[in-house]
Protein backbone atom coordinates (compact mmCIF):
# COMPACT_ATOMS: atom_id res chain seq x y z
CA UNK A 1 0.00 0.00 0.00
CA UNK A 2 1.44 3.21 -0.62
CA UNK A 3 1.39 5.97 2.10
CA UNK A 4 -1.04 7.75 1.03
CA UNK A 5 -3.42 5.19 0.76
CA UNK A 6 -2.45 4.21 4.20
CA UNK A 7 -3.08 7.69 5.09
CA UNK A 8 -6.73 7.64 3.61
CA UNK A 9 -7.78 4.20 5.60
CA UNK A 10 -5.99 5.00 8.98
CA UNK A 11 -8.69 8.61 8.49
CA UNK A 12 -11.85 6.01 7.59
CA UNK A 13 -10.92 4.40 10.54
CA UNK A 14 -9.96 6.67 12.92
CA UNK A 15 -13.55 8.95 12.38
CA UNK A 16 -15.50 5.57 12.37
CA UNK A 17 -14.16 4.42 15.06
CA UNK A 18 -14.83 7.79 16.94
CA UNK A 19 -18.66 7.94 15.83
CA UNK A 20 -19.31 4.34 17.56
CA UNK A 21 -17.24 3.66 20.20
CA UNK A 22 -19.28 5.52 23.02
CA UNK A 23 -22.61 3.38 21.77
CA UNK A 24 -20.63 0.28 21.22
CA UNK A 25 -18.95 0.69 24.58
CA UNK A 26 -22.48 0.96 26.35
CA UNK A 27 -23.95 -2.15 24.14
CA UNK A 28 -21.12 -3.98 24.99
CA UNK A 29 -21.74 -3.02 28.73
CA UNK A 30 -25.08 -3.93 28.65
CA UNK A 31 -24.79 -7.26 26.66
CA UNK A 32 -22.33 -8.63 28.89
CA UNK A 33 -25.05 -9.58 31.53
CA UNK A 34 -27.58 -10.00 28.60
CA UNK A 35 -25.25 -13.53 27.85
CA UNK A 36 -26.71 -14.98 31.33
CA UNK A 37 -30.24 -13.31 31.33
CA UNK A 38 -31.92 -16.51 32.48
CA UNK A 39 -29.38 -17.09 35.16
CA UNK A 40 -29.66 -13.18 36.17
CA UNK A 41 -33.67 -13.82 36.19
CA UNK A 42 -33.06 -16.89 38.11
CA UNK A 43 -30.95 -15.86 40.75
CA UNK A 44 -33.29 -12.56 41.51
CA UNK A 45 -36.33 -14.94 41.23
CA UNK A 46 -37.66 -13.22 38.31
CA UNK A 47 -38.88 -16.49 36.56
CA UNK A 48 -41.86 -17.93 35.67
CA UNK A 49 -41.72 -21.65 36.84
CA UNK A 50 -44.48 -24.74 35.84
CA UNK A 51 -46.10 -25.85 38.72
CA UNK A 52 -45.19 -29.55 40.37
CA UNK A 53 -46.41 -32.03 38.19
CA UNK A 54 -45.12 -35.78 36.60
CA UNK A 55 -43.83 -35.37 33.63
CA UNK A 56 -46.25 -37.65 31.76
CA UNK A 57 -48.94 -35.46 33.23
CA UNK A 58 -52.11 -34.41 30.42
CA UNK A 59 -51.98 -31.09 28.53
CA UNK A 60 -54.90 -28.92 28.65
CA UNK A 61 -56.34 -28.18 25.26
CA UNK A 62 -55.02 -24.89 23.84
CA UNK A 63 -58.73 -23.52 23.71
CA UNK A 64 -58.92 -24.23 27.51
CA UNK A 65 -55.77 -22.38 27.57
CA UNK A 66 -57.58 -19.30 25.97
CA UNK A 67 -60.33 -19.28 28.23
CA UNK A 68 -58.41 -19.47 30.96
CA UNK A 69 -56.47 -15.95 29.70
CA UNK A 70 -59.76 -14.61 28.85
CA UNK A 71 -61.01 -15.28 32.35
CA UNK A 72 -57.94 -13.70 33.91
CA UNK A 73 -57.85 -10.23 31.24
CA UNK A 74 -61.32 -10.24 30.46
CA UNK A 75 -61.09 -6.30 29.06
CA UNK A 76 -58.66 -7.72 26.80
CA UNK A 77 -58.28 -10.04 23.58
CA UNK A 78 -55.86 -12.51 22.31
CA UNK A 79 -53.57 -11.42 19.57
CA UNK A 80 -50.93 -14.02 19.97
CA UNK A 81 -49.77 -17.32 22.40
CA UNK A 82 -45.90 -18.24 22.35
CA UNK A 83 -44.90 -21.31 24.20
CA UNK A 84 -41.92 -20.94 26.49
CA UNK A 85 -38.74 -22.87 24.97
CA UNK A 86 -38.20 -25.45 28.23
CA UNK A 87 -40.83 -24.79 30.03
CA UNK A 88 -44.85 -26.50 29.76
CA UNK A 89 -45.70 -22.82 29.71
CA UNK A 90 -48.17 -20.80 27.47
CA UNK A 91 -47.43 -17.23 27.20
CA UNK A 92 -50.80 -15.28 26.14
CA UNK A 93 -50.10 -11.98 24.79
CA UNK A 94 -53.16 -9.59 24.95
CA UNK A 95 -54.29 -6.26 23.80
CA UNK A 96 -57.38 -4.16 23.67
CA UNK A 97 -57.67 -4.93 20.13
CA UNK A 98 -56.80 -7.85 18.08
CA UNK A 99 -54.78 -5.80 15.51
CA UNK A 100 -53.15 -3.66 18.05
CA UNK A 101 -49.41 -3.04 17.33
CA UNK A 102 -47.87 -3.38 21.07
CA UNK A 103 -48.95 -5.85 23.39
CA UNK A 104 -50.47 -4.45 26.74
CA UNK A 105 -50.50 -7.61 28.85
CA UNK A 106 -49.01 -11.06 29.22
CA UNK A 107 -51.05 -13.98 30.72
CA UNK A 108 -48.56 -16.98 31.56
CA UNK A 109 -50.65 -20.49 32.35
CA UNK A 110 -48.89 -23.82 32.93
CA UNK A 111 -50.32 -26.00 30.39
CA UNK A 112 -50.77 -28.81 32.57
CA UNK A 113 -52.42 -27.58 35.55
CA UNK A 114 -54.06 -24.37 34.10
CA UNK A 115 -52.93 -22.40 37.04
CA UNK A 116 -51.98 -18.45 35.77
CA UNK A 117 -48.41 -18.42 36.49
CA UNK A 118 -47.77 -14.63 35.75
CA UNK A 119 -49.79 -11.41 34.33
CA UNK A 120 -47.87 -8.30 33.36
CA UNK A 121 -46.96 -6.44 30.95
CA UNK A 122 -43.25 -8.34 30.12
CA UNK A 123 -42.37 -12.10 30.86
CA UNK A 124 -38.77 -11.53 31.97
CA UNK A 125 -37.48 -9.90 34.90
CA UNK A 126 -37.29 -6.45 35.39
CA UNK A 127 -33.67 -5.92 35.63
CA UNK A 128 -32.80 -8.17 32.42
CA UNK A 129 -35.75 -5.95 30.27
CA UNK A 130 -34.01 -2.86 31.47
CA UNK A 131 -30.97 -3.80 30.09
CA UNK A 132 -32.49 -5.50 26.82
CA UNK A 133 -34.39 -2.22 26.27
CA UNK A 134 -31.35 0.19 26.40
CA UNK A 135 -29.35 -2.72 24.70
CA UNK A 136 -31.57 -3.19 21.58
CA UNK A 137 -33.49 0.55 21.13
CA UNK A 138 -32.12 3.04 23.91
CA UNK A 139 -35.51 3.00 24.85
CA UNK A 140 -36.56 4.88 21.93
CA UNK A 141 -37.78 2.50 20.02
CA UNK A 142 -37.85 1.94 16.26
CA UNK A 143 -35.76 5.43 16.26
CA UNK A 144 -33.76 3.94 18.86
CA UNK A 145 -32.94 0.60 16.67
CA UNK A 146 -32.29 2.38 13.68
CA UNK A 147 -29.21 4.55 14.90
CA UNK A 148 -27.68 1.63 17.00
CA UNK A 149 -28.16 0.09 13.32
CA UNK A 150 -26.05 2.81 12.20
CA UNK A 151 -23.84 2.75 14.34
CA UNK A 152 -23.02 -0.75 13.80
CA UNK A 153 -22.60 -0.14 10.20
CA UNK A 154 -20.04 2.23 11.57
CA UNK A 155 -18.35 -0.73 13.57
CA UNK A 156 -18.12 -3.05 10.65
CA UNK A 157 -16.44 -0.16 8.13
CA UNK A 158 -14.09 0.21 11.17
CA UNK A 159 -13.12 -3.18 11.34
CA UNK A 160 -12.61 -3.73 7.67
CA UNK A 161 -10.26 -0.37 8.27
CA UNK A 162 -8.70 -2.10 10.97
CA UNK A 163 -7.45 -4.82 8.97
CA UNK A 164 -6.26 -2.65 6.20
CA UNK A 165 -3.94 -1.05 8.60
CA UNK A 166 -2.85 -3.06 10.59
CA UNK A 167 -0.91 -5.10 8.10
CA UNK A 168 1.50 -2.09 7.01
CA UNK A 169 1.94 -1.62 11.15
CA UNK A 170 2.62 -4.90 11.71
CA UNK A 171 5.64 -5.42 9.56
CA UNK A 172 7.88 -3.14 11.94
CA UNK A 173 6.55 -5.56 15.13
CA UNK A 174 6.70 -9.56 15.13
CA UNK A 175 3.03 -10.94 15.57
CA UNK A 176 2.08 -10.37 19.85
CA UNK A 177 4.43 -7.55 20.58
CA UNK A 178 3.76 -6.29 23.54
CA UNK A 179 6.19 -2.64 24.49
CA UNK A 180 6.43 -1.85 27.86
CA UNK A 181 5.84 2.05 28.00
CA UNK A 182 2.27 3.09 28.93
CA UNK A 183 1.33 4.57 25.76
CA UNK A 184 2.75 1.86 23.58
CA UNK A 185 2.04 -0.68 26.17
CA UNK A 186 -2.19 0.43 25.00
CA UNK A 187 -1.24 0.90 21.80
CA UNK A 188 0.20 -2.26 20.91
CA UNK A 189 -2.84 -4.41 23.15
CA UNK A 190 -5.14 -2.75 21.18
CA UNK A 191 -4.17 -4.06 17.64
CA UNK A 192 -3.29 -7.41 19.17
CA UNK A 193 -6.81 -7.93 20.61
CA UNK A 194 -8.52 -6.18 17.60
CA UNK A 195 -6.90 -9.11 15.07
CA UNK A 196 -7.52 -11.86 17.48
CA UNK A 197 -11.26 -11.44 18.08
CA UNK A 198 -11.76 -10.34 14.50
CA UNK A 199 -14.10 -12.67 13.69
CA UNK A 200 -16.04 -12.74 16.47
CA UNK A 201 -16.73 -8.92 16.14
CA UNK A 202 -17.57 -8.89 12.79
CA UNK A 203 -20.10 -11.69 13.76
CA UNK A 204 -21.86 -9.79 16.56
CA UNK A 205 -21.27 -6.41 14.10
CA UNK A 206 -23.42 -8.44 11.60
CA UNK A 207 -26.02 -9.99 13.55
CA UNK A 208 -26.45 -6.83 15.78
CA UNK A 209 -27.32 -4.71 12.46
CA UNK A 210 -29.77 -7.45 11.75
CA UNK A 211 -31.72 -7.39 14.27
CA UNK A 212 -32.18 -3.73 14.42
CA UNK A 213 -33.96 -4.37 10.95
CA UNK A 214 -36.23 -6.85 12.92
CA UNK A 215 -39.46 -4.69 12.92
CA UNK A 216 -39.05 -3.69 8.83
CA UNK A 217 -37.93 -7.38 8.14
CA UNK A 218 -41.21 -8.80 9.86
CA UNK A 219 -43.25 -5.72 7.75
CA UNK A 220 -41.84 -6.77 4.63
CA UNK A 221 -42.53 -10.49 5.04
CA UNK A 222 -46.27 -9.53 6.03
CA UNK A 223 -46.18 -7.29 3.09
CA UNK A 224 -45.32 -9.75 0.54
CA UNK A 225 -44.73 -13.53 1.71
CA UNK A 226 -48.15 -13.71 3.91
CA UNK A 227 -50.29 -11.48 1.79
CA UNK A 228 -49.32 -14.14 -1.11
CA UNK A 229 -50.06 -16.90 1.20
CA UNK A 230 -53.75 -16.23 2.32
CA UNK A 231 -54.37 -15.00 -1.71
CA UNK A 232 -58.17 -14.22 -1.95
CA UNK A 233 -58.55 -14.19 1.45
CA UNK A 234 -56.22 -11.48 2.40
CA UNK A 235 -58.78 -8.79 3.46
CA UNK A 236 -61.56 -11.36 4.72
CA UNK A 237 -63.09 -10.31 8.23
CA UNK A 238 -62.53 -12.37 10.63
CA UNK A 239 -65.15 -15.14 10.92
CA UNK A 240 -68.44 -15.01 12.79
CA UNK A 241 -67.48 -18.14 14.72
CA UNK A 242 -64.28 -19.61 15.02
CA UNK A 243 -63.47 -23.34 14.33
CA UNK A 244 -61.33 -24.74 17.53
CA UNK A 245 -57.69 -23.49 18.50
CA UNK A 246 -56.55 -26.48 19.53
CA UNK A 247 -57.83 -28.22 16.14
CA UNK A 248 -56.22 -26.12 13.85
CA UNK A 249 -52.64 -26.50 16.01
CA UNK A 250 -53.56 -30.72 15.27
CA UNK A 251 -54.02 -29.57 11.62
CA UNK A 252 -50.71 -27.76 11.28
CA UNK A 253 -48.58 -30.17 13.15
CA UNK A 254 -49.97 -33.22 10.74
CA UNK A 255 -48.90 -30.82 7.32
CA UNK A 256 -45.10 -31.06 9.47
CA UNK A 257 -44.25 -33.83 10.98
CA UNK A 258 -41.60 -33.66 13.37
CA UNK A 259 -42.24 -30.13 14.13
CA UNK A 260 -43.39 -27.82 17.17
CA UNK A 261 -45.82 -25.14 18.11
CA UNK A 262 -43.70 -21.99 18.93
CA UNK A 263 -46.74 -20.09 18.07
CA UNK A 264 -50.40 -19.20 17.21
CA UNK A 265 -51.22 -16.03 15.79
CA UNK A 266 -54.99 -15.17 16.20
CA UNK A 267 -57.55 -14.63 13.50
CA UNK A 268 -57.39 -11.01 12.77
CA UNK A 269 -53.89 -10.22 14.00
CA UNK A 270 -51.27 -9.04 12.11
CA UNK A 271 -49.52 -12.45 11.49
CA UNK A 272 -52.05 -14.44 10.91
CA UNK A 273 -54.98 -12.18 8.31
CA UNK A 274 -58.37 -12.56 9.35
CA UNK A 275 -59.71 -15.55 7.79
CA UNK A 276 -56.66 -17.42 9.48
CA UNK A 277 -54.75 -18.82 12.22
CA UNK A 278 -51.18 -18.39 12.25
CA UNK A 279 -49.77 -21.71 13.46
CA UNK A 280 -45.81 -20.97 13.61
CA UNK A 281 -43.86 -24.03 13.86
CA UNK A 282 -39.86 -25.06 14.77
CA UNK A 283 -37.50 -27.73 14.44
CA UNK A 284 -36.32 -29.66 17.27
CA UNK A 285 -33.48 -29.67 16.41
CA UNK A 286 -30.56 -27.00 17.76
CA UNK A 287 -30.34 -25.11 14.55
CA UNK A 288 -33.70 -26.08 13.27
CA UNK A 289 -35.50 -24.69 16.46
CA UNK A 290 -34.32 -20.82 15.66
CA UNK A 291 -36.16 -21.52 12.34
CA UNK A 292 -40.07 -21.15 11.91
CA UNK A 293 -42.08 -22.47 9.62
CA UNK A 294 -45.65 -20.47 9.09
CA UNK A 295 -48.93 -22.56 8.37
CA UNK A 296 -52.48 -21.26 8.08
CA UNK A 297 -55.36 -23.07 9.18
CA UNK A 298 -58.50 -21.92 8.09
CA UNK A 299 -60.54 -20.14 10.97
CA UNK A 300 -64.04 -20.90 9.76
CA UNK A 301 -63.78 -24.49 9.56
CA UNK A 302 -60.30 -25.37 10.82
CA UNK A 303 -59.36 -26.65 7.58
CA UNK A 304 -55.49 -26.51 6.05
CA UNK A 305 -55.17 -23.28 4.33
CA UNK A 306 -51.28 -22.85 3.57
CA UNK A 307 -47.85 -23.03 4.45
CA UNK A 308 -44.19 -22.33 3.11
CA UNK A 309 -40.85 -21.73 4.01
CA UNK A 310 -39.57 -18.72 5.17
CA UNK A 311 -36.99 -16.61 2.67
CA UNK A 312 -33.79 -16.95 3.58
CA UNK A 313 -33.51 -12.89 4.57
CA UNK A 314 -36.20 -13.93 7.75
CA UNK A 315 -34.39 -16.94 8.56
CA UNK A 316 -31.10 -15.29 8.38
CA UNK A 317 -33.11 -12.73 10.88
CA UNK A 318 -34.08 -15.84 13.17
CA UNK A 319 -30.47 -17.18 13.35
CA UNK A 320 -28.61 -13.84 14.21
CA UNK A 321 -30.94 -13.23 17.29
CA UNK A 322 -29.71 -16.29 19.11
CA UNK A 323 -26.19 -16.03 17.50
CA UNK A 324 -25.75 -12.63 18.83
CA UNK A 325 -26.10 -13.51 22.64
CA UNK A 326 -24.49 -16.92 22.41
CA UNK A 327 -27.64 -19.03 23.10
CA UNK A 328 -26.59 -21.95 21.07
CA UNK A 329 -24.01 -23.94 23.10
CA UNK A 330 -25.09 -23.38 26.60
CA UNK A 331 -23.03 -21.87 29.82
CA UNK A 332 -19.59 -23.03 28.10
CA UNK A 333 -20.67 -20.93 24.51
CA UNK A 334 -21.71 -18.19 26.99
CA UNK A 335 -18.62 -18.13 29.14
CA UNK A 336 -16.97 -17.71 25.59
CA UNK A 337 -19.28 -15.03 24.44
CA UNK A 338 -18.45 -13.15 27.76
CA UNK A 339 -14.96 -13.53 27.29
CA UNK A 340 -14.94 -11.86 24.10
CA UNK A 341 -17.43 -9.32 24.80
CA UNK A 342 -14.56 -8.42 27.89
CA UNK A 343 -11.49 -8.21 25.78
CA UNK A 344 -13.91 -5.73 22.83
CA UNK A 345 -14.72 -3.53 25.67
CA UNK A 346 -10.43 -3.71 25.83
CA UNK A 347 -10.39 -2.71 22.49
CA UNK A 348 -12.50 -0.15 22.52
CA UNK A 349 -11.61 1.35 25.79
CA UNK A 350 -7.71 1.56 24.91
CA UNK A 351 -9.07 3.18 21.72
CA UNK A 352 -10.56 5.83 23.81
CA UNK A 353 -7.67 6.36 25.95
CA UNK A 354 -4.85 6.45 23.11
CA UNK A 355 -7.05 9.06 21.14
CA UNK A 356 -7.02 11.17 24.19
CA UNK A 357 -3.51 10.78 24.97
CA UNK A 358 -2.53 12.20 21.44
CA UNK A 359 -5.61 14.78 22.29
CA UNK A 360 -2.97 15.85 25.66
CA UNK A 361 0.26 15.31 23.36
CA UNK A 362 2.02 18.50 22.54
CA UNK A 363 3.92 19.51 20.42
CA UNK A 364 1.81 17.53 18.07
CA UNK A 365 4.68 14.90 16.34
CA UNK A 366 4.76 15.04 12.43
CA UNK A 367 2.97 11.57 10.75
CA UNK A 368 5.17 8.81 10.21
CA UNK A 369 4.62 7.69 6.72
CA UNK A 370 5.21 4.05 7.26
CA UNK A 371 2.08 3.25 8.48
CA UNK A 372 -0.55 3.67 11.11
CA UNK A 373 -1.58 1.51 14.13
CA UNK A 374 -4.92 -0.02 14.57
CA UNK A 375 -6.58 2.69 16.23
CA UNK A 376 -8.86 5.86 16.10
CA UNK A 377 -6.12 8.59 16.08
CA UNK A 378 -3.26 7.07 17.66
CA UNK A 379 0.17 7.22 15.99
CA UNK A 380 3.53 5.12 16.84
CA UNK A 381 5.74 6.81 19.33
Amino acid sequence: MTPRSIRLWTSIHKWTSLVCTLFLLMLCITGLPLIFHDEIDAALGATIEPDQAPDNAPLLSFDRILEIARAAQPTQVVTIVGADDENPIWHVYMASTVTAPKTEVIVSVDSRTGRVLHVGAAARGAVTKFLLDLHTDLFLEQPGMLFLGAMGLCFLVAIVSGVVVYGPFMRRLEFGTIRPRRRLYWLDLHNLLGIVILAWTVVVGVTGVINTLSTQIAQHWQRTELVAMLGPWRNAPVPPKLASAQGAIDTALAHAPGMKVQSVAMPGSPFAGGHHYGVYLRGNQPLTSRLLKPVLINADDGTFGETRDMPLYVQALFVSRPLHFGDYGGMPLKIIWALLDLATIIVLGSGLYLWAAKLRKVPARAPVAAGRPLVAGAERS
